[in-house]
């Protein structure tokens, strides 16, 4: 076993004995019950595992502890609460951008990082930011148009 490793997830910090090379997704998942990041591809391709580290989009799936230590891990869960939803939480909501679900983690996780990086994005921009996290049912446009409701700061009712 190697030395502990030390996780600041959502604000609280955390100690592992746990090897380095873990995926970050399975102490999330199986050891913090945050069940927000889902495991899809484990491969780092769909997006569902994404978190924020330091405020970036990252795939928790090929991420692992050794590589998220010391850093700002944050995850769905760790964004509002269901009394005041983030902003980008509530847009989603307001415009029913979600069939399944698997993949709202990761595209509200990405769409956080990149509105942080383009606040007054266009469509375009939109949705190359997204272009690399996968829905299966087919909700992309009601997806895109959370994205620039949350952009334009629309009141969500």
């Amino acid at each position: 076993m190697s030395e502990p490793v030390q996780l600041q997830v959502n604000g609280t910090a955390h100690r592992f004995a746990l090897p380095r090379s873990t995926p970050l997704i399975y102490v999330l998942r199986n050891d913090l019950g945050l069940n927000g990041p889902k495991f899809g591809c484990g491969l780092g391709e769909c997006g569902a595992c994404t978190v924020l580290m330091d405020g970036v989009a990252a795939r928790s799936c090929v991420t692992t502890l050794g590589t998220a230590e010391g850093r700002a891990i944050t995850t769905l869960e760790g964004l509002g609460t269901l009394e005041a939803p983030h902003p980008v939480q509530a847009a989603f909501i307001a415009e029913q951008a979600a069939q399944c679900g698997y993949c709202l983690n990761g595209m509200i996780m990405t769409t956080v990082a990149f509105l942080a990086r383009t606040p007054a994005p266009t469509e375009d921009e939109a949705r190359a930011a997204l272009r690399y996290n996968l829905c299966r049912c087919g909700t992309h446009v009601e997806i895109l148009r959370a994205v620039m409701r949350a952009a334009h700061g629309e009141a969500c009712e």
